[in-house]
């Protein structure tokens, strides 16, 4: 695992990036217990926890003599783990989390970004250790949310409708509305995604990056994207069908 990306939507919104080995607190913070991640809630302890990478996970501790905290898989089936008050080291399994802290509100929450989980080479026997392992080039769960955002944004020259327009957030959230599970995400939440996937999942440079003298270009995140995307198979024609039915009034475009 390439390390996490801890993001905390609430404003002001933070995030945090984590290699193996690397550590970040979080909590209210003060002068005599610093921390990483600022939750700026008054029923949140000044230091509430923690979060270590290690090479193949991540690891939750608890600081709260009194609260448990919930890590939530927003993908799954309702899945979540409880960490109760005091443990140290609760390693964390799911690819995109939630971590859920109680509050005299609603509770204060961030999200955990994990890429780059490392799988058996599926050619190789089973068993068969010798060696290094093979590691996937792009490591992409089909079933998440940024993979449903990547499909939005190749959508357009998968149906050969421009050869160079590529949906802007707005456009994407619009189009996702309808879809039954993540009719609610927000622009923020789509940008969120798409950094995810830029930085951490197919790790692209753009070309305003490769080209500092052209100056920054407004779409060249996304148009590398969808170019490395398409290039490499990565999304096709077949994924298509996990984007909602499309009304009559947006046949020709990709709302």
């Amino acid at each position: 695992m390439s390390g996490i990306v801890i993001h905390l939507p609430q404003e002001p919104a933070q995030t945090v990036r984590l290699g193996p080995g690397e550590v970040a607190r979080f909590g209210r913070g003060s002068d005599a217990a610093p921390v990483e991640l600022r939750l700026a809630d008054p029923s949140v302890s000044r230091l509430a926890g923690e979060i270590r990478v290690t090479d193949e996970h991540w690891l939750l501790s608890n600081f709260s003599a009194t609260q448990s905290y919930l890590v939530e898989n927003p993908e799954g089936a309702g899945e979540y783990l409880r960490v109760p008050p005091r443990r140290v080291g609760a390693p964390i399994p799911f690819e995109f989390a939630r971590v859920v802290l109680p509050t005299r509100g609603s509770g204060v929450s961030f999200h955990v970004f994990a890429p780059d989980h490392v799988y058996l080479d599926p050619s190789g026997p089973e068993g068969d250790h010798r060696g290094t392992r093979t590691l996937t080039a792009y490591s992409l769960d089909q079933t998440a949310a940024y993979f449903l955002v990547l499909v939005a944004l190749c959508e357009p020259r998968l149906r050969d409708e421009s050869a160079l327009a590529v949906p802007t957030t707005p456009e994407i959230v619009e189009r996702l509305r309808r879809h039954p599970q993540y009719g609610r995400l927000t622009a923020r939440a789509v940008s969120a995604h798409i950094d995810y996937l830029a930085d951490e999942k197919l790790r692209i440079v753009s070309p305003a990056e490769r080209e500092p003298g052209r100056g920054a270009r407004r779409n060249g995140k996304r148009e590398t994207l969808v170019g490395v995307a398409l290039r490499f198979g990565l999304v096709d024609e077949r994924h298509l069908g996990l984007l909602p039915a499309r009304t009559p009034s947006g046949a020709g475009a990709c709302r």
